[in-house]
């Protein structure tokens, strides 16, 4: 089990003073994070850019020192033992990096699992099932530079599992990538974590893949803890007053746009409105249940094609908080 206790990471800036001063000042990129993985467990580490997520990814992966708090893997101390947790440990990012373009699928394997020192015919027999598991065994003699955007992720994959680690760090592992290989990366996620019992931290600007994929959840802002729990829990709690509804009218007159502007006003809430198929979609966002009113309101001054209360998720959860904090 990885486990995490008040772990944290200071960088120096150099801030320009005058035209010819600088001034060394502190930055406390992580403040203080408790954090647990389990093995078979996958974790959504979540927060907006600059929170702290891969600061300390870095120092769970032995990249850099924590400046404080303590950390261990498996009982192992990220610093004393930091050579050791290498060989249980991986890194999948998104993107098309951490791979050669020049080399095939199996060059690439061979040299990264050279770099873990594994025995030959253990290598050779890890690439043939790794090329199996993410379906790149037909290709595995042709240069990455031809591949597609999902095969390459699916070697990110397969790179990623060489050395079989317990435990893995994935870094926006769908960045970019279009729906349909989206899918088939959080597929080989869940494979990962249920079937082979792989510890997984994940970090994605994907709420969506965060409620389908987590188990349990830790929310950062500006280096610290802002709350954790599974998904369904932080939604709960979170946006628990968070109220959502999404109605299709048949015309929007003027005098409609007012009196709705004056109700939206006087709830403190806000709405969005789109033109779209000769109907008109509109968005209402509220802290407050104006169910009734907006169905009177609404079918008062206009034709209402359509009216769904929609359920708070992560991402309304996320924004309520990060407000607050």
């Amino acid at each position: 089990m990885i486990t995490v206790e008040g772990l944290k990471k200071n960088y120096k800036i150099n801030v320009k003073k005058g035209i010819f001063k600088r001034e060394q000042q502190i930055n406390e990129a992580v403040k203080g994070i408790d954090m647990q993985i389990k093995p078979g467990e996958i974790v959504g580490l979540l927060g907006l850019n600059g929170a702290g997520k891969t600061t300390t990814i870095k120092m769970l992966s032995t990249l850099i020192e924590p400046d404080g708090g303590k950390g261990d893997i498996d009982g192992m101390d990220l610093i004393k033992n930091a050579f050791e947790i290498k060989k249980i440990i991986n890194m999948i990012a998104g993107g098309e990096r951490m791979i050669y373009w020049r080399l095939t699928a199996k060059e690439n394997l061979e040299y990264f699992g050279k770099l873990y020192n594994l025995p030959k015919k253990l290598l050779k027999n890890r690439i043939d099932e790794l090329l199996s598991f993410v379906g790149l065994t037909e290709k595995m003699n042709v240069p990455v530079e031809q591949y597609s955007k999902g095969m390459k992720q699916r070697l990110q994959i397969a790179r990623g599992l060489i050395n079989d680690p317990k435990y893995i760090f994935m870094d926006e592992p769908t960045l970019g990538l279009d729906a349909p290989i989206a899918r088939e990366v959080r597929k080989y996620t869940k494979k990962l974590a249920r079937e082979n019992g792989k510890g997984i931290l994940l970090t994605s600007h994907y709420m969506n893949e965060i409620e389908e994929l987590c188990d349990y959840v830790y929310i950062i802002d500006k280096g610290r803890k802002v709350m954790e729990g599974s998904p369904r829990d932080v939604i709960s709690i979170a946006a628990k007053n968070t109220n959502k509804y999404i109605i299709r009218l048949e015309s929007f007159s003027d005098k409609l746009k007012n009196n709705l502007d004056d109700f939206i006003k006087s709830v403190s809430s806000e709405y969005k409105i789109d033109n779209f198929d000769n109907a008109y979609d509109i968005e209402i966002s509220s802290n407050k249940d104006i169910q009734s009113e907006l169905i009177t309101l609404l079918s008062a001054n206009a034709k209402v094609l359509s009216f769904k209360v929609q359920e708070p998720n992560l991402e309304d959860a996320i924004i309520k908080l990060l407000e607050v904090s």
